[in-house]
């Protein structure tokens, strides 16, 4: 398996610098412009910050072998948390990133005043909760403690996961905006709420973890297997989708890759490696 990669402030730095240097071009190619006006030199690799399972395992799929066939050269950058790949794309560091659903986007442009847009819907990946120390749903009780994840979209997915298999009540029309202080019974459950990507690291210290999809299976969980409850991937509104800095849609190279991650191909590759915890949302355009 390959070593992921953090991107650090200096790496971050001087990524910006190459893209800015190589951003220069002509005006007389008309194609290469994206919609906001800004050239797009289709000659660069696309550069994409990704949650490195299974966002860049898919795209190193991709790159691997459907990329060349597109002419479409593909960078992939690994991020380990949930604010750079977006931060980075809107500075320009990035050209685009893969980790991310609509309602976690939605709140992080709202509180950073960013501008990410979707552009193309690609899997599912349900929520689910775990456990090293208790093997069945029902023989959790008073006293333990669950790990949740502290950001906003995340912590009230988990929240509605425990409501819905009974292990506490919240409040009436909170949907998966519900915070620890609109739970009204908590049936004598603690609660620790802790950065997405280090829920898995926490269960060991703790009964038992709600954890993101792509956070179990880097955890080598299964979350078909391996799940006390798992979301039900019908009708769940959190697609992952390809996402660029708003104007940028129309970018060739962005084109190209979003074709490629509804592919035929791609979906093979989704359903023979992961088996069923995670599933292809292909034909459903991403929301606005």
């Amino acid at each position: 398996m390959r070593k992921n990669i953090k991107i650090t402030a200096a790496v971050a730095s001087a990524a910006a610098l190459a893209l800015g240097l190589s951003a220069c071009g002509t005006d007389s190619d008309p194609a290469s412009k994206s919609e906001s006006g800004a050239k797009a030199d289709t000659s660069k690799a696309l550069v994409v910050a990704a949650s490195p399972t299974p966002h860049a395992d898919i795209l190193n799929f991709v790159k691997k072998n459907l990329a060349e066939k597109e002419g479409l050269k593909l960078e992939v950058k690994e991020f380990t948390d949930y604010v750079l790949p977006n931060t980075a794309t809107q500075s320009g560091q990035v050209d685009a990133n893969f980790f991310q659903h609509k309602p976690y986007l939605d709140d992080f442009n709202k509180k950073n005043n960013t501008t990410i847009v979707p552009v193309v819907n690609v899997h599912l990946e349900p929520l689910g909760l775990y456990s090293k120390k208790i093997k069945d749903l029902k023989d959790i009780k008073s006293g333990q403690t669950i790990a949740v994840p502290n950001d906003t979209t995340n912590g009230g997915r988990a929240l509605q996961l425990l409501a819905e298999n009974g292990l506490i009540t919240l409040k009436d029309g909170v949907g998966t905006s519900a915070k620890l202080s609109d739970i009204t019974d908590k049936k004598g459950l603690e609660f620790k709420e802790l950065e997405a990507a280090t829920v898995p690291r926490a269960l060991n210290d703790v009964d038992a973890a709600v954890i993101n999809g792509n956070y179990a299976l880097e955890a080598k969980l299964s979350p078909a297997k391996d799940s006390l409850a798992l979301e039900k991937a019908e009708g769940n509104p959190y697609a992952n989708f390809l996402a660029v800095k708003e104007g940028n849609e129309k970018d060739p190279r962005v084109e190209k890759l979003a074709k490629l991650l509804n592919s035929d191909e791609v979906k093979k590759f989704i359903d023979d490696t992961y088996q069923g915890s995670i599933v292809a949302s292909f034909g459903v355009p991403a929301a606005s």
